[in-house]
């Protein structure tokens, strides 16, 4: 059984430890619920764990009484002892508008979390991935991004809680790994969509389906002419398991995102036409240190993982434009 120094667990099961355990944390979220669903599909234990800041659990809702599903509520800032031959650090809030919220414990919960999780792959001899962020280029000088690229990052701005918090987790990940031989890998996350999304993260996807859906202005910042690019969550879990599965002489970091790239201007459109919403645009001013461009180099990615995305961006926001229909509906 878990155990956590007093954290409260919810709808657990009572079991010894079996091979294939696999922590998740942060896994109540939009990308750790789906890894969940995921994990228990190749037939792996998953022990959840969250502290439902950003995490809701509906996401998890219908996996409560699964034979190898367990809930941790728990907060990776404080220690966790449980028994795992496998973690995923997903664990941190990744909007700005759920970051800036708090963003002394953001920074805590990249760096004090990193360091108790990867404490924990170390007393288990477990290996450990870390879902890093392609914002620890910041403002990128380099377009596309390549994983040798060092960063554009501003250390004092509203966004470093979360961007240096990030890079921060990367370079505890490998010390780790040089100075104890952990078996770490790092992946770097660009923008990812999907049905789950947290309704209020502010993320661009989310706003523009949930205002159109509304009948509400849609908000673009700046021209509109700042781009992204956009890679459907079932394509990015699929990465980050291959990561995972390789040998332990693969420790990233790697880029992994849809190379597709749109401004905002286009997704709005995009948005507007698949939803049939007659919502107008409305421009306000660009937020501080926001990236103009954004787009990953996955060139490592297709060679090292044989991985590529395979869902256009129209097919992915069909789904997640049904998800925000029945969320609204409900």
């Amino acid at each position: 059984m878990a155990q956590t120094g007093g954290s409260r667990k919810v709808g657990v099961k009572a079991s010894s430890l079996l091979d294939g355990r696999t922590l998740v944390t942060g896994g109540s979220g939009f990308l750790g619920s789906h890894l969940c669903d995921k994990l228990l599909a190749q037939g792996r234990e998953v022990l959840c764990v969250d502290n439902l800041f950003t995490g809701q659990k509906r996401n998890v809702a219908h996996l409560i009484g699964h034979s190898r599903f367990e809930f941790l509520r728990h907060d990776v800032t404080m220690p966790l002892f449980v028994e795992v031959d496998e973690i995923y650090n997903l664990a941190c809030p990744a909007s700005p508008v759920h970051y800036q919220h708090d963003p002394v414990q953001t920074t805590k919960t990249s760096v004090h979390g990193a360091i108790n999780m990867l404490g924990l792959a170390k007393r288990l001899h477990a290996k450990i991935l870390q879902a890093s962020t392609s914002e620890v280029y910041g403002d990128p000088k380099v377009h596309p991004q390549t994983e040798d690229y060092w960063g554009h990052v501003n250390p004092i701005g509203p966004r470093s809680c979360y961007d240096e918090g990030k890079r921060c987790a990367e370079t505890l990940f490998f010390d780790y790994h040089r100075q104890h031989d952990l078996k770490i890998k790092v992946v770097r996350i660009f923008n990812t969509y999907g049905p789950r999304m947290h309704p209020n993260d502010g993320r661009v996807v989310s706003n523009f389906i949930l205002q159109a859906l509304r009948g509400e202005a849609i908000t673009l910042y700046g021209d509109g002419g700042q781009t992204r690019s956009f890679c459907y969550c079932d394509d990015l879990l699929d990465a980050m398991v291959c990561m995972m599965q390789t040998g332990d002489d693969v420790t990233g970091p790697i880029n992994i995102g849809n190379p597709g790239e749109f401004s905002m201007r286009e997704l709005a459109e995009i948005v507007l036409e698949l939803t049939g919403s007659k919502s107008p645009l409305e421009y306000r001013p660009l937020p501080a240190d926001d990236p103009k461009q954004r787009r990953p180099d996955i060139t490592l990615a297709r060679q090292t993982l044989g991985w590529e995305p395979k869902v256009q961006l129209r097919d992915g926001l069909k789904e997640t434009i049904a998800y925000f229909r029945s969320l609204i509906a409900s």
